[in-house]
């Protein structure tokens, strides 16, 4: 598969207390539609699947919440395509393919959510690389 369009169509972030105090953040992707659509611009033998998405992040206790909410173009073989959009009418996807439809939207929400926490004075939900001293022996 690959991606051939993101797109956010909400992102909302509400910070509701200064109290850090037991901080625990909780994320997770919540897909709400698979479907195929119509390209004139694909390549014969390949199908556009439409994924609509939401990704939550909510800083306990009342804290803060971000919600994001879009949807992923990706091309697939016929095959696969079929495959995906059949599967999910019984909301069933396999692995692989989660797998790598979560990837996506992990990589571009991230990124996002990272720049929505900057704004709000919040802590990053994802640990940043830090650099420490080495010892000296």
């Amino acid at each position: 598969m690959k991606l051939v369009g993101f797109s956010f169509k909400k992102i909302s972030i509400e910070r509701t207390s200064d109290n850090l105090k037991g901080l625990k953040i909780n994320s997770k992707i919540n897909i709400q539609e698979i479907q195929s659509v119509h390209s004139d611009f694909m390549q014969k033998g390949q199908d556009v699947i439409k994924i609509d998405f939401t990704y939550d992040i909510d800083y306990e206790s009342k804290i803060a919440k971000i919600q994001l909410a879009g949807q992923v173009l990706l091309a697939a073989p016929k095959e696969q395509a079929e495959e995906l959009v059949n599967g999910w009418k019984d909301k069933k996807i396999k692995e692989e393919y989660k797998i790598a439809i979560f990837n996506v939207i992990l990589k571009k929400s991230n990124v996002k959510a990272l720049e929505l926490e900057e704004d709000m004075n919040l802590p990053f939900h994802v640990p940043f690389p830090t650099l420490k001293q080495q010892k000296k022996e």
